[in-house]
């Protein structure tokens, strides 16, 4: 899995564009290709994604973690530039997309083969689960619901390797044991005490930065 960060609060390139939101991009093996969030605004979601060598008409698949706009605010600027793509929205997002096919998300589901949906927790949020030959890669947007929460959901496909993408105000750092890389980014208020607790297990984020597993 081949995961480039398109849209963060800070930037690991100098040439990219940092603001407040997040995106990430997913590469596997095979396809499909998936981006999970679309950050705040559109212009600086495609200016990354240009600098990054990533063609928005190729993306087939979007999830949306939350309806909160520096998650969502890139998705109709994303939408103009690609007709086909499929969009998996958590239920509590009801805004309408025509012409679009559209799975609304409650429960925990497969989206394709090795990718699932932890399910809309809490009915806040949901987060992606992509199955890797080292173990599942968790990539959330806020983690609304708790970062307990969204783990124990993600198990039940798997051992979690990875964790990926905003952690708000997630404190119960002793969740974080078994996992092998963590790579907090955007809205996450403890990086600092994370990466004393566990350096070994510590990825930078930023615009730009890609993490391969």
């Amino acid at each position: 899995m081949r995961a480039p960060l398109v849209y963060d609060n800070v930037v690991y390139r100098k040439d990219l564009r940092p603001d407040w939101g997040f995106s990430c991009h997913i590469e596997m093996e095979n396809p499909p290709i998936i981006l999970f969030d679309t950050g705040g605004s559109g212009p600086i979601l495609l200016a990354n994604m240009e600098k990054l060598h990533i063609d928005p008409e190729g993306i087939d698949i979007v999830v949306i973690s939350h309806a909160h706009l520096d998650h969502t605010g890139g998705l109709p600027a994303l939408l103009k530039r690609n007709a086909a793509a499929k969009l998996y929205l958590p239920a509590s997002f009801q805004q309408s997309f025509a012409d679009r096919e559209v799975v609304r998300v409650k429960e925990s589901m497969e989206i394709c083969e090795n990718v699932y949906s932890a399910g809309e927790l809490k009915g806040i949020e949901q987060s992606l689960v992509v199955r890797t030959e080292k173990g599942l890669v968790v990539i959330a947007g806020c983690s609304h619901p708790g970062v307990g929460p969204i783990l124990e959901a993600a198990s039940n496909f798997g051992r979690v390797y990875a964790l990926i993408g905003g952690l708000h105000a997630f404190r119960e750092f002793d969740l974080l044991r078994n996992v092998k890389l963590v790579c907090p980014c955007h809205c996450t208020q403890q990086e600092s005490e994370i990466k004393r607790l566990y350096p070994e297990k510590w990825v930078d984020g930023g615009v730009g930065k890609v993490i391969v597993i």
